[in-house]
C-alpha cells in the first residue's frame, strides 16, 4: 500500500518523533522517584547516552521504543510494508548499536536494564504497577 502522506508531511511526521522525554520515560521517571530513587537522566559522556543512570546501584536503564529497537514478539516492533528493506536496515542498525553499547557499559562494570515501551503502553494500572515493581526488584538485585 503506498504513502498516504506527501513526503513533506512524512517528514514533519517523522521529525516529531522524540528521542528524549517520551511519555514512558517521564512515567518511569516519576515512579522510580516516587519510590525513593535518585537518578541522572541522558547521561552524554556513557556509551548509548542511557535514559537513565542511578549511580549508587550502578545500573543503567535504557527505556526503548519496541519499533526503533526492534523488539522482539512484540506486535508494537512490526515493521512497514512500505520501503521495508530500509527499515529491516535501520532497525538492525539500531539493535547492533544497542547491543554495543550495552557490552562497552557491562566492560565499564555497569548493570545495564532495558524498560520495553510494551510494558506499559495500553495496560491496565495493576500490569504497570507490576512492571514498575519488577523494575525496581531488578534495581535492588
Amino acid at each position: 500500500m503506498p504513502d498516504i502522506m506527501t513526503p513533506a508531511q512524512r517528514s514533519r511526521a517523522m521529525s516529531s518523533v522524540r528521542g528524549k522525554d517520551t511519555v514512558i520515560e517521564k512515567f518511569v521517571r516519576s515512579e522510580l522517584h516516587r519510590r525513593g530513587f535518585r537518578f541522572r537522566k541522558n547521561v552524554a559522556y556513557l556509551p548509548g547516552r542511557p535514559d537513565l543512570v542511578l549511580p549508587k546501584y550502578n545500573t543503567i536503564i535504557f527505556v526503548n521504543g519496541c519499533f526503533w529497537h526492534g523488539h522482539k514478539n512484540c506486535k508494537a516492533s512490526k515493521l512497514p510494508e512500505t520501503r521495508r528493506e530500509f527499515w529491516e536496515n535501520k532497525i538492525s542498525l539500531n539493535i547492533e548499536r544497542d547491543l554495543r553499547h550495552i557490552r562497552d557499559l557491562r566492560a565499564d562494570g555497569w548493570k545495564v536494564l532495558t524498560f520495553w515501551e510494551c510494558s506499559l503502553k495500553y495496560k491496565s494500572v495493576n500490569e504497570r504497577e507490576s512492571a514498575i515493581e519488577e523494575l525496581v526488584e531488578s534495581i535492588r538485585a
